[in-house]
């Protein structure tokens, strides 16, 4: 059902969330083979559906958004809570996430847990605030590319579906932002897909910054705190 569904081809939970969002709760508990199968959507924004006398590519270029405990009883770091298996019982469960998978995804977050007093402020920025800067972000994308790609056939409106080249076009890093970016690719070993990865992070932080320009050093060492894997903590 995830990548097709049923016997017949036809479009699974990977297409049908095309142009969407694509949540996943609990995300170890999924399969090996499901969660494999998320790599060539998050990389191509198509998904292959192969039959013994078929093969079908169907479009899934969607937003996937993930959530997992630290470990499989939830309690991990939370002192007297946690099970007799801790700290193993993390690496055990998050090494269920390959690397290649995880190579894929380009923010990781890791949220502590919420108290009472939490609940109950009424601080924070409203929604519609944010939507208003999401909006202006991706004004400033289509923009950019417009004038980069010359009205092509298949234009590119926003950060996530631009190409390495595209990327690099759009790329104006200050020295401090260029020379934060080289150490890292060097001590965090990026491959050439987190490279870019990370540099469109850090471009479309840029744009939410409002900065249709530069990147400068404060957007790259933010992109470069989202690639830290969950693993490694």
């Amino acid at each position: 059902m995830f990548l097709t569904g049923g016997h017949k081809v036809r479009p699974g939970e990977i297409s049908l969330a095309h142009h969407g969002i694509l949540f996943l709760d609990e995300l170890p508990e999924f399969s090996r083979a499901t969660l494999e199968a998320l790599r060539q959507p998050l990389e191509t924004g198509q998904t292959l559906v192969a039959r013994a006398n078929n093969h079908v590519t169907y479009p899934a270029r969607f937003q996937l958004i993930a959530a997992m405990n630290p470990c499989r009883c939830g309690y991990l770091g939370s002192g007297d809570s946690e099970c007799s298996k801790a700290p193993r019982c993390g690496g055990d469960y998050q090494a269920k996430l390959s690397g290649p998978l995880l190579d894929r995804i380009d923010i990781k977050i890791e949220v502590p847990a919420v108290s009472v007093a939490d609940l109950n402020q009424e601080n924070g920025e409203k929604s519609a605030v944010v939507a208003k800067r999401i909006a202006q972000a991706r004004e400033i994308q289509r923009a950019r590319f417009e004038s980069l790609t010359n009205n092509d056939i298949n234009p590119v409106s926003i950060n996530a579906h631009a190409t390495g080249d595209l990327l690099e076009k759009s790329m104006i890093l200050d020295t401090k932002g260029k020379n934060l970016l080289d150490k890292a690719a060097e001590h965090m070993r990026l491959s050439a897909r987190s490279y870019f990865r990370l540099i469109r992070v850090a471009r479309t932080i840029a744009d939410l910054d409002g900065n249709s320009d530069k990147i400068n050093d404060n957007h790259i060492a933010e992109a470069i705190s989202y690639r830290k894997n969950i693993t490694s903590n």
